[in-house]
């Protein structure tokens, strides 16, 4: 019997284990189309790898109760019931630290609240668990925005540019911000 359970756990371990390498290599094929795609494919590509993003990485019960906690969150968020997403995902957060896109979603209502400084420490921990975050390093620039540190809000949207070239929000935002720049030094 013990042996049975070493090799369910061993089987489950390997599984796992393939399932989140198979996740990284689609990711990053997604990421290298998408740095080369125009509007229309790239919209397609950039859907796709939220599709990814917002299922969690394992495929296990935990994981499906995970990844429906988090839909859950996201219906909380566009019924404006930010309290309640803000504890939902702090809830998932706390059973899984190293998924990235529950960081960007409790960081995306800390930004409706109007809590910046914490919803920049929010987009710094998806950062640290997926660098090409687009969306959170674009929701980094409307932070910094909000805070009037325009130069690190255009850094955000230059990186966003370099992982998602043909995204619309920076070729809007760095001329505006740009232009608030030059306004704010007369």
């Amino acid at each position: 019997m013990k042996k049975l359970a070493q090799i369910i756990i061993l089987s489950l371990l390997i599984f796992s284990n393939v399932s989140a390498e198979k996740r990284d290599n689609e990711l990053n094929n997604l990421f290298k189309q998408l740095k080369n795609s125009e509007n229309t494919k790239a919209i397609e590509i950039e859907n796709k790898i939220w599709k990814i993003w917002i299922k969690h990485p394992s495929d296990d019960r935990r994981g499906y109760r995970l990844t429906e906690l988090l839909a859950q969150g996201s219906l909380l968020i566009n019924q404006r019931k930010l309290s309640k997403a803000y504890g939902l995902f702090s809830q998932i957060i706390l059973e899984d630290p190293k998924w990235a896109e529950a960081w960007n979603k409790r960081a995306t209502v800390l930004y409706m609240m109007g809590s910046y400084e914490q919803s920049q420490n929010d987009i710094n921990e998806v950062l640290k668990v997926e660098k090409r975050h687009f969306g959170a390093l674009s929701g980094q620039g409307l932070v910094q925005t909000k805070l009037k540190n325009y130069k690190k809000a255009i850094e955000s949207y230059k990186e966003v540019q370099k992982i998602y070239p043909s995204m619309e929000a920076p070729k809007v935002m760095i001329p505006r911000l740009k232009k608030l720049i030059k306004e704010n030094s007369i």
